[in-house]
């Protein structure tokens, strides 16, 4: 995934400061919700993208919607955005902030594709082969059922694939039959 760097920086500093305070989890969950709100309610589209809307009505909106739901950080950044008119950048704010306080908890988050639901057993098997092979002290899997991988699996740590699919063997072996190399 492609990193947006101002929005990289404002989660870094925001990042600092709640790891200062030691607030990393409250902060990350505040900024979740807020993202959340602007992603199901439209409001940057809406509201914030506006030209006949002033600065001093955006803040005065989220100080009514946020001013008692956040602390005073996340509050402060999302005025410091509306100032220098970067609030669009919440959402991928939102987004580095949370992949700076995964890293440095040893998180990972990480997408399985697979063609039919993976058992308990098989979810664990997983999780801890991949902890491992990442040095990841813990592996949140999301997994996505899809047909096309026909058995095997396809998992995304990252900006790291890992595919053992039979789909990718198959085509493996295509591109070489019609190369004129099956040797291989």
């Amino acid at each position: 995934m492609k990193r947006d760097p101002l929005a990289f920086r404002y989660a870094n500093a925001l990042f600092n400061l709640a790891k200062e305070r030691d607030q990393l989890k409250l902060v990350g969950e505040e900024l979740q919700a807020v993202k959340d709100v602007f992603e199901k309610t439209n409001l940057l589209d809406e509201v914030f993208r506006h030209p006949s809307i002033t600065n001093e009505e955006k803040k005065e909106l989220l100080n009514k919607n946020f001013g008692t739901q956040v602390s005073g950080a996340v509050m402060n950044l999302l005025m410091l955005l509306v100032d220098r008119k970067r609030i669009s950048k919440i959402l991928a704010v939102a987004d580095e902030y949370k992949r700076l306080s995964y890293q440095s908890q040893g998180v990972a988050e990480a997408t399985i594709y697979t063609a039919k639901a993976l058992t308990g057993d098989e979810k664990i098997a997983i999780k801890e082969t991949f902890e491992k092979k990442t040095n990841q002290d813990e592996i949140l899997l999301e997994e996505v059922v899809d047909p096309d991988v026909i058995g095997g699996f396809k998992i995304r740590i990252g900006d790291t694939v890992y595919d053992a699919s039979v789909a990718s063997k198959l085509k493996r072996i295509h591109n070489r039959m019609i190369s004129g190399n099956a040797s291989r």
